[in-house]
């Protein structure tokens, strides 16, 4: 029963993980603007529109920001989290901390995305510059509002952007020190801090 559970938890966090992922993607394509006309952008709406179509009727959109999509993403992590606690321990635990931890967790999942984008552009600066593959254009413009501050401050040293590297430096920090640290102070269990 216990190798049941186990699977079960492992299938659980894994498809409702991907599906967060896509859920979180579609926030953030709305925030950084990205093209929508994009055959990437298109399955990320078209996954995502059947729970978010009723969302729409009750939560407006607020300062040009999706927040039903945000929403719907920490309703999914809220789900995830319950349910991998209750095959885990057999109780779902206190809905407030419940709520807490999912917020927790989609804001990681928020930084991770911009960090994995950059890391993508990276490599794709290397192996393909200046590629107009769907894929490199979205990685490209997921990571350019988050690039952009960094530019301003930092100086072009002859075709090398040391960009990036502060926003590792900054992306990490906020990891380190304020998602664990809140993880660490709301008691977040060891089995959710996976989904993190």
């Amino acid at each position: 029963m216990i190798g049941l559970n186990t699977a079960a938890v492992y299938v659980l966090q894994t498809l409702g993980s991907l599906y967060l992922l896509i859920v979180l993607l579609r926030f953030v394509l709305q925030l950084v603007r990205a093209n929508f006309y994009n055959p990437l952008c298109q399955f990320v709406v078209k996954a995502t529109q059947p729970l978010l179509k009723p969302l729409r009727r009750i939560i407006p959109s607020m300062f040009s920001l999706d927040m039903s999509s945000l929403v719907l993403a920490i309703l999914v992590q809220l789900a995830l989290m319950a349910l991998t606690l209750l095959l885990t321990y057999g109780t779902t635990g206190n809905p407030l901390q419940l709520l807490i931890w999912s917020l927790i967790g989609v804001t990681a999942l928020f930084l991770k995305i911009f960090f994995w984008a950059m890391i993508i552009s990276i490599i794709l600066s290397w192996v393909a510059p200046g590629s107009h593959n769907p894929g490199a254009e979205l990685v490209n413009q997921i990571c350019e509002p988050a690039l952009a501050p960094f530019r301003r401050i930092v100086p072009n040293l002859g075709g090398l952007d040391l960009s990036p590297i502060f926003a590792f430096l900054v992306l990490k920090l906020i990891d380190m020190l304020v998602i664990n640290n809140l993880a660490a102070m709301t008691m977040m269990p060891e089995i959710l801090r996976l989904l993190m």
